[in-house]
């Protein structure tokens, strides 16, 4: 089981007796057929029975439980309230207390009919914009005076489509002013705003089942705390990925450029650095396993061609790539083969810079050790592993670098660290004070656990300073407020964030369920 601290920025279904809905008739849509599956019926029960018997506060799955899960929904899913209209709401409503109902018999349908029928408003209201642009952004009358409700959260929901039209065509109105007072001519206006719209559009397209499960079960799960969250099995690798700070696979930064992915970065020394083939800038257009069929993924979305060419170390991905070097017409791609390595994310791992100073006529050298976030590979620390990753592992090395360059003093940066492991914070505190605890967490059943330091001794005894914001929280928080209850560090900067909870991953058969 992993403890954690997660980071504060964190950062979006077999049917059985589920009431019926109004009959609506809609042009058949890709999504229309979407339906959940055995796995995620069985996730959804054993999320409930989880927060059932682990969550801390152990409140009740009941008919107030259920309008909270509703309301935020809708919340999630219509914030502006621009897309449904009141006559979905009304139909909605009769489901307001019934979710708790709903959610424990494992029928997840009443959540998949509701995002459904947004996936149809939203594709109805660019459908829209698209046609008031269409009509010529140069025929637009900016001399009659109207008024746009931006803040739209606590506005009625509106009762008919010729409402919605005319909010609609005032938002496209207010979008090309602003963008004429920023100086774009018409025709560039058109072509970005349609582009846009366009973009959206496509994917609305490639909605899967999984985002739809997701969206629902982290709504209900976050109704018991902002830090409780279902993480899907693509969101859950993810997770362990920032948590170890490695990965297998060709050590490239990805992200989608219109229909096309495009290399954003290299991680130095990474497999595709290493093949000196891709550089960033260029765009993925097909993937393929070893000798395997190229698979052409233009149009797909950004996880489904990240997840074809993550893959196991040592074994073989072919890309082709169009070089950003080719002409701008210039479509002529090339195949490049990596042989896929465990990539270490270093960039994302603890940092240190030594300061020169004066101060008073003297000279000093002080060594700055930045911290982004406490980190451990769980998997390969459980495994045995002499050189698993781990934040203070990081920390202890940097610490004998400074002490050979007989730094004056030593600062820790914990600005914007948002936590992650809750070991990690108990381990780092080790290595600065001598024995003792570092915090107390009480779980659920009211049992009071003491993380401390069993280890005589501290490994730095030097001075000391700790620097925090805002934007320092949770594990930061924990060792922040060791260092200064052991008298042990000068803590400079803001206040913190103020997160007193404790995450646990429980992992299911499809995902895992951070728990409070």
């Amino acid at each position: 089981m992993k403890h954690l601290f997660p980071s504060t920025a964190l950062a979006f279904f077999i049917g059985l007796g589920f009431a019926s809905m109004s009959t609506n008739t809609f042009a058949a849509n890709s999504w229309d057929n979407l339906q959940p599956d055995r796995d995620e019926v069985i996730a959804s029960l054993n999320v409930v029975e989880l927060l059932k018997r682990h969550h801390y506060s152990k409140p009740p799955l009941d008919d107030a439980r259920s309008v909270i899960i509703y309301d935020s929904y809708l919340k999630l899913l219509d914030p502006s309230r621009s897309y449904f209209l009141a006559s979905d709401i009304a139909e909605f409503d009769k489901w307001k207390t019934q979710f708790d109902d709903f959610l424990k018999s494992g029928d997840l349908q009443p959540g998949f009919t509701i995002y459904k029928r947004y996936l149809d408003r939203v594709k109805a209201r660019l459908d829209f914009a698209l046609g008031e642009l269409n009509k010529g952004v140069d025929k637009l009358d900016f001399t009659q005076k109207e008024t746009l409700l931006v803040d739209r959260k606590d506005a009625p929901w509106l009762t008919s489509t010729a409402a919605l039209d005319d909010l609609w065509r005032k938002r496209v109105k207010d979008e090309v002013l602003r963008l004429k007072i920023a100086g774009k001519e018409p025709k560039a206006i058109q072509e970005l705003l349609t582009k846009r719209y366009k973009n959206q559009l496509a994917r609305l397209d490639q909605t899967r089942a999984e985002d739809i499960f997701q969206a629902y079960i982290n709504t209900f799960a976050m109704s018991y705390d902002p830090h409780t969250n279902y993480l899907s099995p693509d969101n859950a690798e993810n997770f362990d990925i920032n948590m170890s700070l490695s990965l297998e696979g060709i050590g490239a930064v990805l992200q989608s450029d219109n229909d096309q992915v495009k290399i954003v970065r290299l991680v130095p020394a990474g497999p595709a650095d290493k093949t000196k083939q891709v550089a960033p800038a260029d765009k993925i257009i097909g993937v393929a396993q070893a000798d395997k069929e190229m698979v052409d993924v233009v149009g797909w979305r950004l996880d489904e061609v990240v997840k074809l060419i993550r893959g196991p170390k040592g074994s073989v991905v072919r890309l082709e790539v169009i070089p950003h070097t080719n002409a701008p017409n210039d479509q002529t791609s090339k195949i490049v083969s990596i042989t896929r390595e465990a990539v270490k994310l270093e960039d994302q791992a603890v940092q240190k810079k030594v300061l020169n100073l004066k101060q008073d006529g003297k000279d000093y050298k002080l060594g700055v050790i930045e911290i982004p976030a406490f980190y451990l590979d769980f998997k390969a620390f459980r495994a045995g592993d002499p050189d698993y990753k781990s934040t203070t592992r990081d920390v202890k090395k940097i610490l004998t670098e400074l002490q050979k360059e007989k730094v004056d003093g030593v600062v820790i940066d914990l600005r914007n660290n948002g936590g992650g492991s809750l070991q990690e914070a108990t381990e780092l505190t080790s290595l600065f004070s001598d024995k003792g605890p570092t915090v107390l967490v009480r779980n659920a059943d009211g049992r009071v656990d003491v993380l401390e330091d069993e280890n005589p001794g501290a490994f730095y005894k030097g001075p000391m300073a700790l620097l925090v914001n805002r934007l320092s929280a949770s594990a930061s928080e924990i060792f922040a407020g060791a260092m200064q209850d052991y008298h042990r560090a000068l803590i400079i900067g803001g206040q913190t964030f103020g997160k007193g909870t404790v995450q646990t991953i429980q992992p299911l058969n499809h995902g895992e369920l951070k728990l409070t």
